[in-house]
């Protein structure tokens, strides 16, 4: 009779075991099947439009460091990687890094403004590249990562970085010359520019050679090319998404830039493209050579020399990071002082 009693009642300690197995099945079926609302996050492949002039080849080299030892750690959604060379031909950086040779645009068109060959790059490339991921980040030389980057893309909407300087509904008279009024309000342009976004594959692949397309005729409107400079190109990547109806997300966390970013905890790339001037009191000087400085312009025709100093007390931490990060590549680079 009691053997009768107790096989209708459980155990308590089998009920806390079969809960704790359901948890932990349920947990794993989660982390394995689905990361967020897109289900699992999906890899991207890491795009570096770039010319052979060793300005450009210097960067590239500790951008593709950086990138090397953020792929593989935790939290990481980087693929593959592709330095797209627009200078026409082979450099010595070719064993290096996994590169492409693709044409400039024909001699004068691009009428000094070198970077009116990336969208046409990426249009060679996409064209003639395999690329297994289903997502690409477009970056640029002077890129460093800081720490692993997730895909921060969500299906069909890309993200991006949004730049202060873009503002398409202050422009609304130049742009309405690229953007139709039937395509709605300037305000469906994103303020970003081609980089840095990840996207998909299949969505730049419709978006490259309307960039292209839009880039060379802004260059050709004297007006247009005067109102917006060296940021020309941003522009007319973000008109021709907005004309193919792709929006992005905006992410300030994507990138920040020193001198005016101060600090590297909530971000994942350093965009060094500002010089960074200081007085050995660690107040800035921006606009005026410091005491200290780094300028990644001061080396034009030569790479920065390994072991370059350390900013004075007091400056913001991402600019002591960015220095620390460009000394600990250039000290683990070959060759880091040879000519290429």
């Amino acid at each position: 009779m009691s053997g009768r009693k107790n096989a209708g009642r459980t155990s308590p300690w089998l009920l806390i075991l079969i809960s704790a197995g359901c948890f932990f099945a349920t947990y794993n079926f989660l982390t394995m099947h689905g990361r967020g609302r897109d289900g699992p996050r999906k890899r991207f492949h890491v795009a570096l439009t770039a010319t052979d002039a060793l300005y450009s080849q210097w960067q590239s080299r500790i951008m593709y460091y950086w990138c090397k030892e953020m792929r593989d750690r935790p939290g990481s959604d980087m693929g593959g990687f592709t330095r797209i060379l627009h200078s026409g031909k082979p450099d010595g950086l070719m064993d290096e890094m996994p590169t492409m040779v693709v044409d400039p645009l024909p001699e004068g068109t691009d009428k000094g403004y070198i970077v009116l060959n990336r969208p046409w790059a990426f249009v060679q490339w996409l064209q003639r590249a395999k690329i297994d991921e289903e997502y690409i980040l477009m970056a640029e030389p002077d890129h460093v990562f800081v720490k692993p980057l997730p895909n921060l893309a969500h299906g069909d909407e890309p993200a991006a970085f949004p730049f202060f300087y873009i503002n398409p509904t202050q422009n609304e008279k130049i742009l309405r010359k690229f953007f139709p009024e039937e395509k709605g309000p300037v305000s469906k342009i994103d303020p970003i520019g081609n980089s840095p976004v990840i996207i998909k594959k299949a969505q730049l692949e419709k978006i490259a050679p309307t960039w292209m397309n839009v880039s060379l005729k802004m260059k050709e409107d004297q007006d247009t090319d005067k109102a917006f400079g060296w940021v020309l190109e941003m522009y007319a990547y973000a008109v021709a998404s907005a004309l193919h109806g792709v929006h992005h997300s905006l992410r300030k966390d994507f990138m920040i830039q020193p001198p005016w970013d101060l600090k590297t905890d909530n971000t994942f790339i350093i965009h060094y493209t500002y010089g960074c001037d200081y007085t050995m009191k660690g107040q800035l000087t921006y606009g005026k050579i410091g005491e200290w400085r780094f300028d990644k312009r001061s080396y034009l025709e030569s790479p920065p020399p390994r072991n370059l100093s350390l900013p004075p007390p007091g400056v913001p931490e991402s600019v002591a990071t960015l220095v620390k990060m460009v000394n600990e590549a250039t000290a683990n680079i070959p060759g880091w002082e040879d000519e290429r």
